[in-house]
């Protein structure tokens, strides 16, 4: 069997690292092509060195490396790459996911924000150059798990969420928590970005409009629940009344490993496996408005669609980095967002030029209003 070379953008972060997890335990059937990093360059230089790819693409000069350094949206078209993994945080995904399809090439998507700016887009080159969108994050791969296989329309889709560090807490008693409370999620180990983002339910908006374009699905055929344990990622009810559950520990390591695999599964001898025996309940509650602020919000304006969603994305982003960084507090992520999105003048169907403009908008009426 011929080795599939994978391009690993973000390979110092959370969802990098677990990637080479899998390729450690299966060196027959994967070789790393080429990394990427951003930060952490002590790390990253001990990935160079343990896996000796041909390519590398670091912002930083203080790494020697014998092979060829290249821009971001270099290293993920040449030539003998296979499959891109993009696990760059927030909206620094977008290009390199641009032009990966545009060259052809499968890519497993793990950040959402360049679904959400640029859904449209991104569907549109996925078609047009047959280059395949493979959900790495839990939800949309347990949606595309349940999906695969059927050839018939579905019915529902519930994406499931655990509430975040502060599940059950109302908004308003939020106001002087710290940073590293809303970093201590129950249940899932994360990056910083996305755990700020499951405390306020902005991942799981982003999660609702990244199904809307992967799964061709309207708003109101889907659902979000409130799953405490975090064992059931997302079920797909059909049109015959049938449900279809994808389950598994809470390990991002399970989704990685069948998107870097398909069409075929590994063989798990590292990861835990599930046992069903060690839950005694699975719960669900409906999602109640107003219990979380930012997801309403967000919700909101990805109905009216646009360039709303590029604005929310920078937005977002600009706001949990003042929050981890002391300047603001945790409610007041919302109303810098909320007025970030109130005079935002929108685009109803932007281009990339557009879309790359509006997130930076969001971004900097943000820090303009610290």
């Amino acid at each position: 069997m011929t080795r599939k070379n994978l391009i690993i953008l973000g390979s110092t972060g959370s969802i990098g690292t677990q990637v080479l997890d899998i390729v450690r335990q299966n060196k027959d059937k994967f070789n790393v092509l080429g990394i990427s990093n951003f930060s952490n360059n002590k790390l990253f230089i001990e990935q160079i060195d343990e896996f000796c790819p041909k390519y590398i693409s670091s912002p930083s000069e203080i790494i020697e490396f014998k092979g060829e350094n290249l821009k971001l949206d270099e290293i993920v078209t040449v030539e003998e790459v296979d499959l891109v993994v993009n696990g760059i945080v927030g909206s620094d995904g977008l290009l390199p996911t641009v032009k990966s399809l545009e060259n052809g090439t499968n890519i497993a998507l793990a950040n959402k924000e360049p679904i959400v700016m640029a859904g449209h887009i991104i569907v549109e080159l996925s078609n047009k150059y047959n280059g395949k969108i493979l959900p790495i994050d839990s939800e949309p791969s347990a949606i595309w798990q349940c999906l695969e296989g059927e050839d018939t329309k579905h019915n529902r889709i519930f994406i499931t969420a655990s509430g975040g560090a502060f599940r059950g807490r109302k908004w308003e008693e939020l106001n002087l928590v710290k940073p590293k409370e809303a970093l201590k999620h129950p249940t899932w180990k994360m990056g910083d970005k996305i755990t700020i983002d499951s405390a306020t339910l902005m991942n799981k908006a982003f999660e609702v409009i990244e199904t809307k374009w992967l799964f061709d699905s309207d708003f109101e055929s889907i659902e979000v629940l409130i799953h405490p344990q975090s064992v059931i990622h997302s079920m797909v009810e059909f049109i015959d009344g049938s449900i279809k559950a994808q389950l598994g520990n809470p390990d991002m390591r399970h989704p990685i490993s069948y998107a870097l695999s398909y069409p075929k599964r590994l063989e798990n001898e590292f990861l835990d496996w599930f046992d069903p025996v060690k839950y005694k309940e699975l719960t669900f509650n409906s999602y109640n408005l107003g219990d979380y602020p930012c997801f309403d919000l967000a919700m909101e304006y990805a109905k009216k669609g646009g360039s709303y969603n590029s604005v929310l994305t920078g937005a977002d982003e600009s706001a949990i980095k003042a929050f981890i960084e002391g300047k603001i507090k945790f409610t007041e992520i919302y109303e810098l967002i909320k007025n970030s999105l109130e005079n935002h003048v929108p685009i109803d169907n932007p281009n990339l030029d557009e879309i790359i403009r509006s997130l930076n908008y969001g971004k900097n009426s943000v820090l303009e209003n610290l």
